[in-house]
């Protein structure tokens, strides 16, 4: 056998034994905080119309994407997120009574990204939607959310850093900014790579004020005093009603007391475009990118035929799992499987012994002797 079908592609990889043990009982300690909240379970297919996905992310993301073709020549692609999916799913008739929805979900996402950045290509992703609640409660319930399920599974040091897209949006719009040059000038923030951002405003002659507060907009950071710091800065209403509805927010999130927990940072943004307002990722040690992600996305369902806002977030799995390790957090592990070794001459017996103790929950091996 070649050598090469031993291995897996680069950005995936086999996961067995206690590893995958592990992973399970974290994620069903996640599950069934979600459920406490009252989020249903919901699965969308692993792939979809490459339309689905299209116009939620920039060209050069696009490109990550595996793609493929049906029969028909429709092109598909491997879910790069659950959003859009789930979104799409919803208004074919979830949405119309008007009541919110809420809805958890848990699968493997696929993005082919760069074997030089070192990140998985196959992530295992667990979250959850709210639907039709456009209150800056369904915002505080999210981010609550998030927050207790990490600190369910033994995470207590971290911290969920929370924007508003608006903000930069409202900037964007008062200075003129297309959406094409806005979308380069983004993908250049989120990459922390301001001098290139700077340099394409310069290139299409933005003023230099709003050059100079674009790129600023990663330096308000902290407690809610950044908010005061960012709100002196601006005069346009998006950006206006931005910092408005994060002080809100953060009142709301004192009284699910996990206000320590939270900083705020507006310079979070996202590759994807639909985001619409408040935007978090939540940050721990031992991993070098967000373990969770997520935001409103306020706009998004309307372009599957039923408008309805909406907010989520979405935590990866697989490195959520690497903190904790790393962390030396100790993991629940599954119970060892008992051991009954048999012999040709008692194997009946050993069978009604291990069938006893199945029946009583236990795991139990037989084993020849």
């Amino acid at each position: 056998m070649s050598k090469v079908l031993l291995h897996t592609p680069d950005g995936v990889r086999d996961i067995y034994g206690t590893e995958l043990g592990d992973r399970k009982l974290v994620t069903g300690k996640i599950h069934d905080t979600m459920k406490s909240f009252g989020y249903e379970d919901i699965a969308t297919p692993s792939f979809e119309f490459f339309d689905v996905f299209a116009e939620e992310i920039n060209t050069t993301d696009a490109k990550q994407l595996y793609k493929f073709f049906d029969k028909e020549g429709n092109t598909l692609v491997l879910r790069p997120d659950f959003t859009p999916s789930i979104a799409r799913c919803a208004s074919k008739g979830m949405l119309e009574n008007g009541n919110p929805v809420r809805v958890c979900y848990e699968g493997n996402a696929f993005l082919n990204t760069s074997s030089l950045q070192g990140k998985l290509k196959e992530n295992y992703n667990i979250g959850v939607e709210l639907m039709n609640d456009i209150s800056v409660y369904a915002d505080a319930e999210i981010i609550a959310l998030l927050i207790e399920s990490l600190k369910g599974i033994g995470l207590s040091d971290f911290q969920v850093s929370i924007g508003d897209a608006d903000y930069y949006k409202g900037i964007c719009e008062e200075a003129g900014i297309q959406e094409e040059t806005e979308e380069e000038i983004r993908e250049q923030i989120i990459g922390k790579n301001y001098f290139a951002a700077e340099n394409i405003m310069t290139k299409k002659e933005i003023p230099e004020k709003y050059r100079n507060l674009i790129v600023r907009v990663s330096e308000f950071i902290g407690n809610d005093e950044a908010l005061d710091k960012a709100l002196d800065q601006v005069t346009n209403k998006r950006s206006l009603n931005a910092i408005k509805r994060l002080k809100d927010l953060y009142k709301v999130l004192t009284y699910y007391g996990v206000e320590k927990y939270v900083s705020f940072d507006l310079g979070i943004l996202s590759k994807f475009n639909y985001y619409t307002g408040v935007i978090f990722s939540a940050y721990t040690y031992g991993v070098g990118d967000a373990i969770a992600k997520g935001g409103r996305y306020d706009n998004l369902l309307g372009k599957y035929g039923k408008d309805a806002p909406a907010i989520g977030f979405s935590i990866v799995v697989d490195d959520l799992m690497s903190a904790l390790y790393r962390q030396n957090i100790e993991v629940e592990h599954e119970n060892k499987a008992d051991v009954i070794t048999y012999t040709d001459e008692n194997f009946k017996d050993s069978l009604i012994e291990a069938t006893r103790l199945r029946k009583q929950g236990k795991k139990v091996v037989l084993n020849r002797k």
